[in-house]
């Protein structure tokens, strides 16, 4: 998202609401349930039925469909393994029901590659209509349920029939190379028996020359191979191959930090602060809604609580030093952008109502926290290409959807679409 589109204020996209980034962080909670106007929605009214199809169409079928799995699982009988009232706050905002710790959520978010499925600003009677889609055609095959081609496709069951006929050949597989290992290795032990024989027949007999006897006598010398200029050009060729390879992967991962996890001076843990007592992310990190960066917190935030909670902590005693020298905390800084590149929190939290835990994981769970996501160009550009825009209702983008999607189809409009793969979005 290029700065513009903060400027125009504009588009989020399809993700969170920037309400909901603001409620904090719940984990260990379930999703909520489901307003009673939903709830009361009848899943087989044809107009509703109808309605969900072209929004599944618009909104769903790009990563899932009702039989197959696509990037997400197979959608058949969905209402049979989950309520709706799960489903509701799941198709909303997905990645905050990962969040909270839901077990059955989390199994899915790991089973499918930890894809974040993006959220959907969909109204509850809406996202009833698809569920109602889906309902009516899960009803449409022989004996309702899944067919047999796709009978472990499910969000359920992380095996599907492929994946059975696959391990079944792989271990078809294994035994017919242990076999083929075992009879290789009985041919050149035979070999080696009727080699050593040959010899002992050939040593009997009297009318070999010298010339057969040296050969007959001659003893494997390591040597002589080690010396050959055809072994030391291999061996020589071999090594600059990998001196070149791990140079390569070296400078190639120069600036990338995935994974750092340094000493701070304080031993702060999210896990307790914004997991336990759930503190919001922005109580401490003041500008994350309305800045371009997202500020260190400084003591006197701190001290907002802990002037009265445990205050006679090794660690809490370590903030008062701070503030009696007049001091700032020295916080060792884990995410780095490198000069080149601009990025605006504001514009990915407020304007594109994007969750903390998107960039930096489930930061609620950290102890240490850590570099969850490779921050690479790379890795923005797959975002903005995935990320699609909530248009409705800003006429500003009225024509551009219309040209797009007469030029892409049911394709989304997504951030990519409006311009922000374009290098002047970030390097200018």
């Amino acid at each position: 998202m290029g700065n513009s589109t903060a400027q125009q204020g504009a588009a989020a996209p399809v993700a969170t609401a920037p309400e909901a980034s603001k409620d904090g962080v719940t984990p260990g909670s379930t999703a909520a349930a489901a307003p009673a106007a939903a709830a009361g929605a009848t899943t087989g009214d044809a107009a509703a039925i109808s309605a969900g199809a072209a929004l599944f169409t618009q909104n769903c079928a790009q990563c899932h469909a009702i039989n197959d799995v696509v990037v997400g699982p197979a959608l058949r009988d969905i209402t049979k393994r989950r309520p709706v009232s799960w489903l509701i706050p799941w198709i909303k905002n997905s990645s905050k029901v990962v969040a909270s710790g839901d077990e059955y959520a989390v199994k899915i978010f790991n089973q499918y590659q930890k894809q974040q499925m993006p959220s959907f600003q969909l109204s509850d009677a809406e996202i009833t209509s698809i569920i109602s889609y889906v309902t009516d055609e899960s009803g449409k095959a022989p004996g309702g349920g899944v067919s047999k081609e796709n009978v472990a496709k499910t969000d359920g069951d992380n095996t599907t029939t492929a994946d059975a006929g696959a391990t079944a050949s792989s271990s078809t597989m294994d035994i017919l190379l242990i076999v083929l290992v075992v009879v290789l290795l009985v041919l050149v032990v035979t070999l080696v028996i009727i080699a050593n024989i040959m010899k002992d027949v050939l040593r009997g007999r009297k009318d070999l020359d010298g010339r057969d006897v040296e050969q007959l006598e001659s003893r494997f010398d390591l040597a002589k191979i080690y010396r050959s200029p055809v072994v030391r050009g291999l061996a020589l060729g071999l090594f600059a191959l990998v001196v070149l390879y791990e140079s390569v992967q070296g400078v190639m991962a120069i600036g990338l930090s995935q994974g750092y996890q340094p000493t701070q001076p304080i031993a702060f843990s999210h896990k307790l602060h914004a997991g336990e007592n759930q503190i919001n992310c922005s109580y401490c990190h003041t500008s994350v809604y309305k800045s371009k960066s997202a500020n260190i917190p400084s003591a006197n935030i701190c001290m907002n609580c802990h002037s009265q909670i445990k205050t006679e902590s090794p660690e809490i005693k370590k903030i008062y030093r701070a503030i009696e020298r007049k001091q700032p905390i020295q916080w060792v800084r884990i995410h780095n952008l490198p000069d080149l590149a601009y990025f605006n929190h504001s514009q990915h939290t407020q304007v594109g109502g994007i969750e903390c835990q998107t960039c930096h994981g489930p930061i609620q769970n950290m102890e240490v926290v850590y570099q969850y996501s490779p921050l690479t160009m790379g890795w923005c550009i797959n975002c903005h290409r995935e990320t699609p825009l909530n248009t409705k209702g800003n006429g500003y983008y009225s024509n551009l959807v219309k040209l797009h999607d007469k030029a892409n189809g049911a394709a989304p409009f997504t951030v990519s679409s409006n311009g922000g793969t374009e290098c002047s979005k970030c390097h200018y």
